[in-house]
């Protein structure tokens, strides 16, 4: 009996003292598998004191997420504001494991990395047999519809980068590779796994897009340097007899404002439709909080309206909350509604619809809407983006310029 009692604390005190697996820092190429799909992404690993944080890599975009969890021989990534986050288990130069959606764990879907790889789908190199750079004047097509888009895609050799413009926004930062001819296009965002494939026939080229488990697209155009999108101040727009926006939600505390609050009165109020969930209002965020902090004493307000993933105010007000203290957000934020386009329009009932999560509303000194703009041109767009913020300044000044 002391015999196996001495083995068994010598076993204990063996498996003790082994140390547990170290979570390699460097460059990795993270893989999400999808619809029996690779999509690849860059993902750095660095130390951070006595912890880690690391960075999701797409063409010119770095992602910081700085919350970074090691238990026993696993690893849990949480991804920034998103409600997701990669869960794996460390093996040596490998992860394995899940890309994890919490509010919506059947979405979740398998994810590895590979340490010391750095490229999209294949090793850069100076060869490609077929050229997509340019501009496309380009159409999607889902089950049920179709939808405008304008390409734009820069190549050296056979690596591409570039982004899909659309009635909602952009497709933010794709990268990828020219591979047997093929176009190949992806990104992760945190929230959003994007897949692109594409191939080309003189002008023309036609493909497919993935993301999820279970979206697929296909997608047709030709190369046209004058591609141009619909205007995005006309497609969303007030119904007959209405002048003025009119709500009344809660704030993240609880409380209810209204569009007649005084706080409004003799300002300039910018309306930010969005969701924590959403790529390009994140992006939009971004920019509005920068240009909040140096423009908010000329007598502007911007409001955000914020319809999350659930109706359950104490789940969306955390969401965005998280959000708010993340990125040092000090602009108003009130819990709207749910994600869901049809609901959204009926909680402010002066507009024809919500066709798009964001939706910029731009409201005058006398309370009357003056604009309305239908997404956002992100940074992934390039020149539409520096277009989007000349127009915005031109729009908030000409604004600002009417008395009250």
């Amino acid at each position: 009996m002391r015999i196996v009692t001495f083995l068994a604390a010598v076993t204990l005190l063996s498996a003790c003292s082994q140390s547990a697996p170290e979570l390699k820092t460097g460059s990795w190429r993270g893989i999400i598998e999808l619809q029996g799909q690779e999509l690849p992404f860059g993902l750095e690993i660095a130390k951070s004191g006595e912890g880690y944080n690391a960075h999701l890599v797409n063409a010119g975009e770095k992602i910081l997420l700085d919350e970074i969890k090691i238990t026993g021989d696993s690893v849990e990534i949480a991804l920034h504001v998103f409600d997701a986050s990669l869960k794996a288990k460390i093996n040596g130069d490998r992860l394995e494991g899940t890309f994890l959606k919490y509010y919506a764990p059947q979405a979740s879907m398998p994810f590895h990395a590979t340490l010391g790889d750095d490229f999209r789908f294949v090793p850069v190199n100076n060869e490609a047999p077929v050229d997509f750079s340019g501009k496309y004047q380009v159409e999607f097509k889902t089950e049920k519809d179709s939808y405008p888009s304008v390409g734009v895609f820069e190549q050296e050799g056979n690596h591409v980068t570039g982004t899909f413009l659309t009635p909602n926004g952009d497709y933010r930062f794709l990268e990828g590779n020219v591979v047997g001819g093929q176009l190949k296009l992806s990104t992760f965002d945190g929230n959003h796994a994007f897949l692109f494939t594409a191939i080309k026939s003189g002008d023309s080229i036609r493909g497919d897009y993935y993301s999820g488990k279970s979206t697929h697209e296909t997608f047709a155009g030709i190369r046209d340097e004058n591609a141009k999108m619909p205007d995005p101040e006309s497609l969303t727009y007030l119904k007959p007899g209405f002048e003025k926006l009119q709500f009344s939600f809660r704030d993240l505390d609880g409380n209810i404002v209204t569009s007649e609050d005084s706080r409004f009165d003799n300002k300039v109020v910018i309306y930010q439709i969005f969701g924590t969930w959403c790529p390009n209002c994140m992006d939009e965020t971004k920019f509005l909080s920068e240009w909040y902090n140096q423009n908010n004493e000329r007598g502007v307000a911007i409001v955000g309206l914020a319809y999350e993933r659930k109706d359950d105010f104490e789940y969306a007000s955390l969401r965005v909350k998280k959000m708010v203290e993340k990125w040092n957000v000090k602009y108003d934020f009130l819990i709207a509604g749910v994600n869901d386009k049809e609901k959204a329009a009926a909680t402010l009932p002066a507009l024809n619809k919500v066709l798009a999560f964001p939706t910029t509303i731009y409201v005058g000194r006398d309370g009357k809407v003056k604009h309305i703009r239908t997404g956002f041109e992100g940074p992934g767009t390039g020149v539409y983006h520096e277009r989007f913020k000349e127009r915005f300044n031109e729009v908030i000044n000409e604004m600002l310029a009417v008395k009250g």
